[in-house]
């Protein structure tokens, strides 16, 4: 009867029950602890609003629950870079990979403060409002894009071109990248845009033609008190202590402090050149399969870094698959493997990606409720399978990078679309295991996240996986 049963099984249901006896949910984990709420409280991560990542305390946590003295880190999607600094604490040394400009600009602002002389940045903010007060004419300026163009109202939008032009002429770098970050850091505030999701979402006082309801954002804040505020902000954390940890029995201080290495570019690319065997700890968090649009939401801070139209377009292509515009990558991944003499390598993650039912089973679903017309755009089934297909690349690279007993820890989020589940704590840690981890544990959180609205209203309110997986290689 058992082997009836079976055959009725769907492959994600084969799946589950593979991994069924490595479930485990976790009540000491929360929303807070695997998301930036969690870093709300700390001087540093507070600075700016990058939501998407986890705490340091997570970080702090498996590192040191898993290991018994500091290695190599590794974050293959870096954000900026909680789990690099939060692992330099502990002594690690810590190796990142950050494909947006947004996150290497916060990571490098974050080295920065650790090398600048206090008393060097405090003389310069002193005198910063009467320099830029009187300067007339301005060689750097903001170039903005289509989806940025009168973000901001006049006064501002001059005041930050004379600030631009002043850090430009500022000597030493650690000062002049941490006073650039000041406003870097409060774009939002002072412009009529607000995030909302994946967009941009517009008060009704800009110089804009905005359709539907009025939007009122509120107070709009003036460029020297909200850039005030963000310096007055740093200086008193830097000479601070930081609250306590969300976990007991972490060591907060190391030794030795390691300097971070940050490599700018994408995953795809950048870890097919690491060395065999050379990470002893990887902890991470891909971009979540949710059609999130970083370069859209970060607009305002990747025209303020200096980037173009063109480049925020290749940008958008270039980043992990998860939103409907990102097109495939196949034929660039396989001239790039060939580039470097790894064809193999090549193929041999293609045969694990093609290997996989329960994928095929997904790709063939999503495929069949598009003929339908249930799914809200037809590029949702292009984005699933290039995601899951990209993911296994970066996770057969993390498993030829990591040395033997080495512990691999991922934060992701499962997805729905057109009322079909798509579990992808099972899919990556099924490829996980074909690359020659072995899948220790999947911590599920005791609450998961709920469907949206408009999925809500077709499919009733279920909840979805918010998993933290560990896999260790053998």
């Amino acid at each position: 009867m058992a082997q009836t049963t079976e055959l009725f099984l769907t492959e994600r249901q084969k799946l589950y029950a593979h991994f069924a006896d490595r479930l485990e949910t976790a009540n000491y984990l929360n929303r807070k602890a695997v998301s930036f709420q969690g870093n709300k409280i700390e001087p540093v991560y507070r600075w700016f609003k990058y939501k998407e990542g986890f705490s340091s305390n997570l970080v702090k946590y498996f590192l040191s629950e898993y290991s018994k003295k500091p290695g190599r880190l590794l974050d293959p999607f870096a954000g900026t870079g909680t789990a690099l600094f939060a692992g330099q604490e502990l002594g690690w040394q810590s190796y990142g990979i950050e494909i947006l400009p947004v996150g290497v600009f916060v990571m490098n602002t974050r080295q920065a403060l650790n090398d600048v002389d206090i008393k060097e940045l405090q003389a310069n903010i002193k005198n910063i409002w009467p320099i830029i007060e009187k300067i007339k004419k301005f060689k750097h300026h903001i170039k903005h894009i289509a989806i940025t163009k009168d973000a901001f109202p006049e006064e501002t939008e001059l005041f930050l071109n004379k600030y631009l032009d002043y850090c430009s002429n500022i000597d030493n770098k650690n000062v002049q990248t941490i006073l650039r970050f000041a406003p870097f850091a409060v774009l939002e505030d002072m412009s009529f845009t607000r995030k909302d999701g994946q967009y941009l979402r517009w008060d009704y006082r800009a110089k804009r033609e905005l359709a539907g309801k009025p939007f009122n954002k509120g107070g709009i804040k003036k460029f020297k008190d909200a850039v005030q505020c963000k310096i007055d902000e740093i200086i008193y954390d830097l000479t601070t202590h930081k609250p306590p940890s969300l976990f007991e029995n972490i060591e907060e201080t190391a030794k030795e402090k390691h300097p971070i290495t940050i490599l700018e570019g994408s995953s795809l690319e950048k870890l097919p050149l690491m060395e065999d065997g050379y990470f002893d700890f990887i902890i991470t968090s891909p971009p979540y399969c949710n059609r999130y649009d970083y370069t859209r939401t970060y607009a305002l801070e990747l025209v303020y870094l200096g980037l173009d139209n063109d480049q925020v377009r290749n940008l958008r292509q270039a980043m992990l698959s998860c939103t409907v515009e990102n097109k495939e990558k196949i034929d660039i991944l396989e001239n790039f493997y060939t580039s470097i003499s790894k064809s193999k390598n090549f193929q041999n993650v293609l045969k694990i990606y093609n290997k996989s039912s329960a994928m095929s089973e997904i790709n063939s679903t999503l495929d069949a409720l598009n003929k339908l017309n249930k799914l809200n755009n037809n590029n949702i089934p292009r984005m699933i399978k290039n995601y899951f297909l990209e993911l296994c690349f970066v996770i057969y690279e993390m498993s030829r990078v990591i040395k033997k007993q080495g512990y691999s820890v991922m934060v992701n989020d499962n997805v729905r679309y057109g009322g079909e589940e798509i579990p992808v704590d099972l899919i990556l840690s099924e490829f996980a295991e074909n690359f020659g981890f072995s899948v220790e544990k999947i911590f599920v959180l005791p609450r998961g996240k709920g469907n949206s609205s408009q999925q809500m209203g077709n499919y009733g309110r279920t909840e979805i996986r918010k998993c933290v997986y560990v896999w260790q290689k053998n």
